[in-house]
């Protein structure tokens, strides 16, 4: 018989920084406004596009984005420079991702009534990671001093779901007994800040799960893991293009088609109906309607897409304490945001509540796992 999976304990961390839609937004425009008085003449002979300016209410409207958390501010609203200024550290030093996994996953153990010891799997599972090798979870894991193995997963907004699901199956198959699951977001290297359109879209955060058989887990708030489900389909309407690749190519590594970019209106119009379907279909496996979930724990990228979401699938406009909205102050923060929305916005529920969480981004790609309180 199969051993029943738990999610026994979850974890936040977030960075000491954030920045207003008004910080970002008065730097943007001082920004373009430089730009675009220093290429006047470019501008008026059609060589290149002016940029346009932005408002803190335009932001507000096209995401429900208000502020979001950033692990470095210095150097993002200098104008010359317009990035973060995250200092270079040695190879014998904790790396900056690896840091920020660890406050998170500390937190995780300590609400699942773990110790390292207990834990032989760690999966680092985010939309990028610092580095192509060694793998930042084997760091994480030498760091918390934990025996068994580890890997990193890239992918992309989806990235936290799908690590779960991976965690969920091999408790189930019975090749691990506890797996430590972290997602280090550490996105504001690869945003473009002079791009109008996404300059505000992400912020940095770590989220951390734990995974385990039901028969060893002892937390406050345990969540079964009923099910999962997940689905794939190629798109090329949300691109992060930087690799190693670009040096053999001869391109500038850092020109702005390789960092975050995005159609978002195609993004929109396709990723809503194929989230809609997904989570309809998957809760039909426990002959399940969207009446029957206490908390829609959904992905946090677009406060449009959230609201449309809901209102197909529950023919209504959810409460916050139903879907709950954590983007307004933390903004997209790729894969983690349902697992945010989670850590905040869990232990009131009852046992037998059942939730739903749920990821859709880059790939696209959509994952799911229907949970019930214990």
């Amino acid at each position: 018989m199969t051993p029943s999976v738990v999610i026994s304990g979850s974890g936040l961390w977030k960075p000491d920084h954030s920045i207003s839609n008004e910080e970002l937004v008065e730097a943007y425009n001082a920004y373009a406004e430089q730009f675009n008085q220093q290429n006047q003449q470019a501008i008026e002979q059609g060589e290149c596009a002016s940029k346009p300016l932005s408002s803190a209410e335009f932001i507000e409207k096209a995401s429900g984005i208000k502020s979001r958390y950033i692990y470095i501010k210095d150097g993002v609203l200098d104008i010359n420079r317009m990035r973060p200024n995250i200092p270079e550290r040695s190879e014998d030093a904790l790396s900056d991702q690896a840091e920020i996994a660890i406050h998170a996953a500390k937190d995780a153990l300590k609400s699942a009534n773990k110790t390292p010891e207990d834990i032989d799997v760690v999966i680092v599972s985010c939309a990028y990671t610092q580095r192509s090798y060694p793998a930042l979870a084997i760091e994480v894991q030498g760091a918390l001093g934990i025996k068994g193995f580890a890997f990193d997963m890239l992918v992309a907004c989806s990235a936290a779901t799908f690590a779960l699901h991976r965690a969920y199956e091999m408790i189930a198959a019975g090749t691990a007994k506890s797996v430590l699951v972290i997602n280090p977001e550490l996105t504001s290297p690869q945003v473009n800040y002079c791009d109008r359109d996404s300059h505000f879209i992400f912020g940095d955060v770590a989220t951390a799960m734990v995974v385990e058989s039901a028969d060893t887990a002892d937390s406050e708030h345990m969540f079964e893991i009923m099910s999962t489900k997940a689905v794939t389909q190629y798109s090329s309407n949300i691109r992060s293009n930087f690799g190693y690749v670009s040096r053999a190519n001869d391109a500038d590594p850092f020109a702005a088609d390789k960092l975050f970019h995005q159609q978002g209106r195609k993004v929109f119009k396709e990723v809503c109906p194929m989230a809609v379907e997904h989570i309809s279909e998957h809760l039909s496996r426990h002959q399940l309607n969207s009446d029957d979930v206490s908390r829609w724990w959904l992905h946090q990228a677009n406060i449009n897409m959230n609201t449309l979401i809901s209102r197909k699938l529950l023919d209504r406009q959810p409460s916050l304490e139903e879907a709950p909205i954590v983007l307004d102050t933390f903004a997209n923060t790729a894969s983690a945001g349902s697992i945010i929305a989670f850590c905040l916005n869990h232990k009131d529920l009852n046992s037998g509540d059942v939730g739903l969480l749920c990821s859709f981004g880059a790939g696209y790609s959509i994952g799911s796992l229907v949970i019930k309180k214990r």
